[in-house]
C-alpha cells in the first residue's frame, strides 16, 4: 500500500470518476484503474461499485476513506513540520558550561519558552570536553562552551565575550596588579576550565606563582571567598549573579583579556527548526547583551 494509491482512491471517491480523478492527479486513467485494483486485492474487498458511467464508493470504501483522510492528513502535516517554514516543535537538547548556565541561561530559557511553547527543552551542564563529545555523538542538539572548537563535524557561532574579574573578600583592600595576589589562596574550577587557564596564563606573564584549589562549583568557590579564605576569577556576568552574597568585591585588569563563548552544533543535522530558533535567539541576545 502506497501513498500514491491512497491519493488515487480518495480522488476517485471525491469525483466519482476515474477520468476526472486522472485529470486532478495529472496521470492516465489506466494507471488509476490498475492501482485501485491492486489496492482492492491487497485489502481483500471492493472499494467501488460501477453505476452507469461512473463509480459509487462501497460501504467498505466509505470506512476505508475515513482512514485514508487521516493518513493523508498526517502525511501533509508531517511534510509541513519538516518544511523550511515549519514552526519549531519537539524536543531541543541543549548543554552548557556551568558559568553560562549560571549567568545567562535563565533569561534565554524564559524568552525561548515564551516564543516557542511547543518545544520541550532538555538542558544539561558539563565540561567543554564533555559537551563537544555529546554534540559530536548527536546526544545534544547544541551546547555553549568557552573554547573555540576545531573538530571537523562541529559548526559554531561566537555569541559572547565574557569579561573576567578577580573576586575577593571585601577586606582584601587595594589590588592594582597581579603581584598583589601572590600570597593569596586561589579557588578555581579543575584543570581544563578555560577561565582557570586564562588566570594561570595571566599570572605567569607577571611571573606570579600561586596555589590553586580545585572546586567544581561556583557557589562553593564564592562561599570560600566570602569567608575570606582566598580569591577567584570569574566571568563578570557570573559575579553579578552572586554579588548579593555580601563581603565580596571584584577587580578588573586591562591585560586580563575576555574569554569568547560559542554555541556549537553538529553540521550533519542540517534541518532543525527548534535549534535554529535557539540560534536566532542567541544572536538577538548577543546583539543586545554583549
Amino acid at each position: 500500500m502506497e501513498l500514491s494509491q491512497l491519493r488515487m482512491f480518495r480522488a476517485v471517491a471525491q469525483t466519482g470518476s476515474i477520468v476526472k480523478a486522472s485529470e486532478r492527479l495529472h496521470c492516465v486513467p489506466s494507471n488509476i484503474t490498475t492501482r485501485l485494483k491492486q489496492l482492492e486485492d491487497e485489502l481483500g474487498t471492493q472499494l467501488f461499485i460501477r453505476h452507469g458511467r461512473g463509480l459509487v464508493i462501497s460501504p467498505d470504501g466509505i470506512t476505508f476513506l475515513s482512514y485514508v483522510d487521516q493518513i493523508l492528513g498526517l502525511c501533509d502535516e508531517a511534510c509541513h513540520a519538516l518544511g523550511p517554514t515549519a514552526s519549531p516543535t519537539g524536543t531541543l537538547k541543549i548543554g552548557a558550561i556551568e558559568s553560562f548556565a549560571t549567568a545567562r541561561l535563565p533569561k534565554l530559557l524564559a524568552d525561548y519558552h515564551d516564543r516557542y511553547p511547543s518545544v520541550d527543552i532538555e538542558f544539561s551542564t558539563g565540561t567543554w570536553q564533555m559537551l563537544i563529545k555529546a554534540v559530536s555523538d548527536l546526544q545534544l542538539d547544541g551546547a555553549i562552551i568557552a573554547v573555540k572548537p576545531d573538530q571537523p563535524d562541529i559548526n559554531f557561532l561566537e555569541i559572547y565575550q565574557e569579561a573576567l574579574v578577580v573576586v575577593a573578600h571585601a577586606s582584601l583592600g587595594r589590588v592594582s596588579c597581579a603581584h598583589d595576589l601572590r600570597h593569596q589562596q586561589i579557588f578555581m574550577w579543575p584543570v581544563g576550565c578555560p577561565y582557570r587557564a586564562a588566570l594561570t596564563h595571566w599570572l605567569s606573564l607577571h611571573q606570579v606563582e600561586v596555589q590553586i584549589t580545585s572546586i567544581a562549583s561556583y557557589a562553593t568557590i564564592l562561599a570560600c571567598v566570602s569567608a575570606g579564605a582566598g580569591i577567584t576569577l570569574l566571568p563578570k556576568a557570573v559575579y553579578e549573579q552572586f554579588s548579593g552574597i555580601g563581603n565580596l568585591q571584584c577587580y578588573c585588569f586591562n591585560d586580563l583579556l575576555p574569554i569568547h563563548s560559542y554555541f556549537i552544533w553538529n553540521h550533519r543535522i542540517r534541518h532543525h527548526p527548534a535549534r535554529q530558533a535557539w540560534i536566532d535567539l542567541l544572536k538577538a541576545s548577543t546583539n543586545h547583551g554583549r
